[in-house]
Order: C-alpha cells, then sequence, then structure tokens
C-alpha cells in the first residue's frame, strides 16, 4: 500500500469502467503525479458479454475474464469492499477478504460498482435459482446442466428424469436470450453422447414480462429472435412471469405449472445497493446522479460511470426527449470510461472538464452457434442483420472489445479451434467440493463398537492380570 503524500484516486470497483478509467488515468498520468487504487472483492474484470458462450464451453473461462494486476500494473490493487465513504474525511472504509477493516484516505473519487442482478421476494427463488453476472455462475450453470444429462441417463424414474430435463430462464433481454440460445446448443451438441437422452426429451422455456424478447434490437428482430428459438423447440411465454419455483416446482402467472431443477434468471439488473452506504445523491432507480462530465452532483471531487451511474443522454435530449439516460450497456461503460479518466486528470489539475456525449451504434445478439441478430446503426440509418452475418457481427464486436490484445487473442484462438474440433461436453461439477474425496479418503474410520458381555470379559481379564503381576511382585520382593 502506498505511503507517499501524493494524492491518491480511489476507484471503488474492477469491472469494466474502473478498469478502463484506471488504464486511461494511468496512461495520460505525468510521472509521480497520483496515485491510483483499485479496490474490487475479485482480482479480476469479467467481460460479461461472453458469460453465455462461456456457459455453452465455446470460450475458456479464464480467457473471459482480465487480471486486474497483471493490466494495471502501476496501480495498487486491493482484494476488498469499500463498505461506507465518508465525504467529509474523505476517507473510505476497506474491508478485505481477511482481516480488520481499515481506513483508506483518498483525494479523489471514482464510483464504479456496477449492478447486481435485480431479483423480486418469489418464493423458492434464492434457493433455486442460478443468476448469469459472473464467471463462476456461467461455469456452474455449464456443469449443472450436463449433470441433469448425466442425471436423466441413469434413471429410471420418469419423474425425476422429467424434471432434471425441464429448463426455466426467466428473462427475455441479452442476457436472457443469449444464454438460453447457447445453453439449448450445448445440450443439443450433448445428447448425442448419451442412450437414453434425447433433444426431443428436453424441455427449454423462455419467461418473460414484457410483450417482446431483445427489446434492445428493435420489435422486428425482436420478433425473429422469438420465432427462431421457438423453431428450436424452446417454448416462449410472454407477457408472464414466475410466482414460485419452492423445490424446484415452477408455477407462471399465465397457470403453467412445471417441475425443474434448473431456473436461470436473468430477468434484468439493478445498481448495487452499496451505494445507498455512500451518502451519494441517487435517482429515483437508486443510481448515482452525474452531471453531464460524469461529475456526481455536487460534488467536484467524485465521478461516476457504468451500470451504476444516471448519466444524462445528451444526443437522446438534443432530439427532443428530455429525460432520456444512457442505457447500462458495455457500449456506453467503455466510452464512459474513456471520458471519466481524462475528466478525473482535468479536474486534479484545475483544467475544463468535457461532457460524455455518445450516439447509439447499434446492438448485436448472438442466439447460438451460426445464429444471431444485429442492428447497426449508421447516422439516420438502421441496417438489421439476422441469421449468421448478424452472428459474425456479434463475435466481430465483442471479440474486438474484450480488454487487452492477450484476451483477444486467447478468445479469437478459442473461436478457431471450435471450427476444427467438437465441443467439449465435460462436467465438473466436483470443481466446486475439490476436498471432499480427499476428506473421505482420510478422516478417521470409525470404531466399531463391541458387544457388552466382550468389552466387560476383557476388562475383567486386564484386572485380573494386573492384580496377578502386583502379587508376583511382592512375592519376589520378600
Amino acid at each position: 500500500m502506498s505511503t507517499t503524500e501524493r494524492p491518491r484516486i480511489l476507484v471503488v470497483g474492477g469491472g469494466y469502467v474502473g478498469l478502463y478509467a484506471a488504464r486511461r488515468i494511468l496512461k495520460k498520468m505525468r510521472y509521480g503525479e497520483a496515485t491510483v487504487t483499485v479496490v474490487d472483492p475479485r482480482s479480476y474484470m469479467t467481460y460479461q458479454p461472453f458469460l453465455p458462450e462461456a456457459a455453452a464451453g465455446n470460450i475458456s473461462p479464464r480467457h473471459v475474464v482480465v487480471p486486474l494486476r497483471r493490466v494495471l500494473p502501476k496501480a495498487e490493487v486491493l482484494t476488498g469492499r469499500v463498505t461506507t465513504i465518508d465525504q467529509d474525511r474523505k476517507v473510505a472504509t476497506i474491508a478485505p477478504l481477511v482481516g480488520e477493516a481499515y481506513e483508506l484516505p483518498f483525494d479523489y473519487l471514482v464510483v464504479a460498482l456496477g449492478a447486481v442482478s435485480r431479483t423480486f421476494p418469489i418464493p423458492g427463488l434464492a434457493e433455486q435459482g442460478i443468476g448469469m453476472k459472473g464467471i463462476e455462475e456461467a461455469i456452474g450453470l455449464r456443469n449443472h446442466v450436463l449433470e441433469q444429462l448425466d442425471k436423466a441417463d441413469s434413471t429410471n424414474d420418469e419423474e425425476i428424469r422429467r424434471k432434471a430435463l425441464t429448463f426455466v430462464f426467466v428473462g427475455g433481454g441479452f442476457a436472457g436470450a443469449e444464454t438460453i440460445g447457447e445453453v439449448e446448443d450445448l445440450a443439443r451438441d450433448a445428447a448425442k453422447y448419451y442412450k437414453n437422452v434425447s433433444r426431443e426429451d428436453m424441455r427449454f422455456i423462455l419467461v418473460d414480462a414484457a410483450d417482446k424478447i431483445l427489446p434492445e434490437v428493435g420489435p422486428k428482430l425482436g420478433k425473429y429472435g422469438k420465432e427462431h428459438l421457438e423453431g428450436r423447440g424452446v417454448e416462449v411465454y410472454l407477457s408472464t412471469s414466475m410466482d414460485s419455483c419452492v423445490d424446484g416446482h415452477v408455477v407462471l402467472k399465465n397457470g403453467l405449472e412445471v417441475d425443474s431443477n434448473t431456473i436461470v434468471w436473468t430477468a434484468g439488473v439493478k445498481p448495487n445497493p452499496v451505494l445507498s452506504r455512500y451518502g451519494l445523491p441517487l435517482g429515483p432507480r437508486g443510481h448515482v446522479d452525474c452531471e453531464p462530465t460524469l461529475q456526481v452532483k455536487g460534488t467536484d471531487y467524485i465521478w461516476a460511470a457504468g451500470d451504476n451511474a444516471q448519466v444524462p443522454d445528451l444526443v437522446g435530449r438534443k432530439a427532443g426527449n428530455e429525460n432520456a439516460w444512457c442505457p447500462p450497456n458495455a457500449q456506453h461503460a467503455l466510452r464512459q470510461a474513456r471520458v471519466l479518466g481524462d475528466n478525473v486528470l482535468s479536474g486534479m489539475r484545475g483544467f475544463p472538464q468535457k461532457n460524455y456525449s455518445h450516439a447509439n451504434k447499434g446492438a448485436v445478439a448472438g442466439l447460438g452457434l451460426h445464429k444471431g441478430v444485429a442492428m447497426i446503426v449508421m447516422g439516420k440509418m438502421k441496417i438489421k442483420l439476422k441469421g449468421r452475418l448478424a452472428w459474425y457481427m456479434h463475435r466481430g464486436y465483442h471479440g474486438l472489445a474484450m480488454p487487452t490484445w492477450n484476451r483477444k487473442i486467447r478468445v479469437f484462438a478459442d473461436w478457431t479451434l471450435g471450427m476444427f474440433l467438437k465441443r467439449e461436453v465435460v462436467s465438473l461439477g466436483a470443481i466446486e467440493t475439490p476436498r471432499e474425496e480427499f476428506y473421505e479418503a482420510a478422516k478417521p474410520a470409525p470404531v466399531a463398537s463391541a458387544p457388552k458381555e466382550k468389552t466387560e470379559a476383557k476388562a475383567k481379564e486386564k484386572t485380573e492380570a494386573k492384580a496377578k503381576e502386583k502379587t508376583e511382585e511382592k512375592a519376589k520382593a520378600s
């Protein structure tokens, strides 16, 4: 940890905004001008658009994450959480992974905590649901799905088979549609290696409270995405929601009831709840309220961007929408991080700051191998693509947007190998409890209890033998 008297720029969060903002600051900062400290509970950044492909096995899990210490060698990287911020004293409280919490002074603050899954008090959701916000959840989902096929292939109980082969996905946005498309592809490929399981035995269900899926790409492409998934055997239920899923018994508001071991929750995100403890001005949905310069309203030393920030969309407002805000997506997060990094240095040096303004460039989504939708915005013209060409656009855009050339090359290498080699369908579910087998081998064996009569007889024999020895010793002594 730094002990110098240089001003400290504290970056709370090592996600997309935190990583890129810190890189920008370090790149443009003069030598010794400031200390950059990044605090995050994970020592890596996760590129979330690739989570569905990681769940399907198209990309290695390690290639979806970027190690913070490797990418930010000139920064301090602390693995922990910022629990509170004292703005009067300019001190943050750091709770490390181990040990007691401590205070860390700062001069400039960047809030980049991102978002967490938006959930509702649905009975059974906390116990049964699987999220898709982190690489751990994506790999856990992959292992879980393949384990369900193992279960179904190895039992004669029809009820167990039906529950194992029913997969429910709640949420029809990018995360939900892409994940169900990739996982259905994975299950279809894996079924070829099971004698007692076929694709026809499986049931995939997609549920969304809205009246369409993939709203980001427009109604026409959203309709195409729905029809495409239905053509692959996915049941899509719109304008409905899940009432409960206790013990895997899923009850939908439209009356449908199914039993499922797999309930994937991708129904939107919300700002990190810890923001309420920082004393910052928040919008109606819990976002940090920001100026167009990305400065937090009412401050001159705090900036915020990304999914946890409410940033005015200047392009939308010029077009007449006075209440336009930047949507929470990677396209805005990347560009906001660059402007934020520049503005932090400008604020530190006493220079004027720039407004963030960016016109939407479109959206791309993959629905499985060689399948996707894309909407490219070029000025006033919108180009809509679907099928294989849109899938190439999806991979090309996100492949190039992946941070660092190291990770770009690894991701493209995974895709290239996938063109010539078959998909891996190995479940490594035991990786979540790696010590279980060793513990079973190393724990002491239970001592068998002898019958009461034998135990008493042995104790009597020992007592008599000791008495006899004492008698003989006394006789020899005399």
